[in-house]
């Protein structure tokens, strides 16, 4: 799938913005403030309904303004539509499919893309939630039923949390907690199983995605770290039992679960806090076979990071029946070498279209810079 036209209202600094968007790579060019990425997160919030920068929706409204519009013009083959998303100040947002009104929740259904941003070092860097929420919004990509199972587990967790709260302080009853951990269990298991499956074809596509931009000498891998399966409660200590790689069986995984329960319940009960499940759970990064996060160097950590994505990027379009997902790379060359800049430029040639930041035109490879918007204070000055 490809994005023809992009219409922007009052959505963070463009009052009013119209641009044709050309297959193959798309280059906008802009000094840093000028609205470069505000214009391909546009692109990635119609995907994805959030933002890669911010948490909060009405950050995303020009000031001054009740609602922003995003309207893109989408083709497949023979077939074109025009996604509309409305964001609100206050009430609800607003979705509407060639005119007609649509549940929000429904438009990524419409529209796929993968964006690479400087924060998503933080997949590398940051703390294991970062790297939960990359996997729960790739199973939602590709499995949407995914988002109910993740959200009920989420609503589990709070009862359970609640009820371990108020029986730490003496004043809870303490009889209906089996019933919880079997809920727990069950939706959280489906969970577990679904991460397992994801990593399991992600680590050969992240091997080589990172192979092509870093070479042939490095070796990147993923596995699970499970926490059902860990004889610690503490998240920062390593466990070498809880970590997995390849898929998971679920009988294995419901007995573990279970046990890790059974066996955690007074730490729990002193906590006030479910000590195992998927909320505590990591996705292990390891570059020669050594922990990325602590032992990669700022570069290695940058072009894992843009493997992650290119790896998210190839399992979409795997079982996509409308084509690639749109791939968004938001000031990805400033921070890589030339080598590493021609061998980006080489991996993500096939893609159907790439939607590519710079704030140097000259940081740019030549190859990716055929169709060139130039921004500046919201608007497009040439093109």
């Amino acid at each position: 799938m490809i994005v023809t036209h992009l219409n922007l209202k009052d959505f963070r600094n463009y009052e009013q913005l119209e641009v044709a968007i050309h297959p193959g790579p798309n280059l906008f060019v802009g000094s840093n403030g000028q609205g470069k990425t505000n214009l391909v997160e546009a692109l990635g919030y119609l995907s994805t309904l959030g933002s890669h920068r911010v948490s909060v929706d009405h950050a995303l409204i020009r000031s001054g303004q009740d609602s922003a519009i995003v309207r893109a013009r989408l083709v497949h083959a023979d077939r074109e539509i025009l996604a509309e998303v409305q964001i609100n100040r206050v009430g609800v947002n607003r979705a509407q499919i060639n005119r007609s009104a649509i549940k929000t929740r429904e438009l990524p259904r419409y529209f796929s893309s993968v964006l690479f941003a400087p924060e998503d070092l933080a997949l590398v860097r940051g703390e294991p939630s970062g790297r939960r929420r990359f996997l729960d919004e790739l199973l939602i990509l590709r499995s949407p039923r995914m988002s109910a199972v993740i959200a009920d587990y989420e609503r589990v967790l709070r009862q359970r949390n609640t009820l371990l709260k108020s029986a730490r302080n003496a004043r809870g009853d303490l009889s209906t907690l089996d019933i919880w951990d079997e809920r727990l269990v069950a939706l959280g298991s489906e969970i577990i199983i679904a991460r397992s499956w994801l990593v399991d074809e992600l680590d050969p596509e992240v091997a080589r995605s990172y192979s092509a931009i870093a070479g042939a000498d490095h070796a990147a891998s993923l596995s699970s770290h499970v926490s059902v399966f860990s004889t610690s409660t503490d998240d920062d200590t390593p466990d070498a039992a809880a970590t997995r790689a390849g898929t998971l069986a679920l009988p294995v995984v419901v007995e573990g679960f279970r046990a890790a329960l059974a066996r955690l319940r007074r730490a729990e009960l002193d906590r006030g806090v479910t000590l195992a499940g998927p909320h505590r759970d990591d996705l292990v990064l390891e570059l020669n076979r050594l922990p990325a996060r602590g032992y990669a160097s700022h570069g290695e950590s940058w072009s894992f990071a843009l493997a992650l994505k290119l790896a998210s990027a190839t399992v979409l379009r795997r079982d996509s029946a409308t084509g690639d997902p749109v791939l968004i790379l938001d000031d990805v060359f400033a921070e890589l070498d030339e080598s590493r800049r021609g061998r980006l430029a080489a991996a993500v040639g096939d893609f159907e279209q790439v939607l590519i930041t710079a704030a140097v035109f000259d940081d740019v490879p030549e190859a990716l810079a055929f169709h060139t918007v130039r921004i500046q204070a919201g608007k497009v000055i040439d093109e």
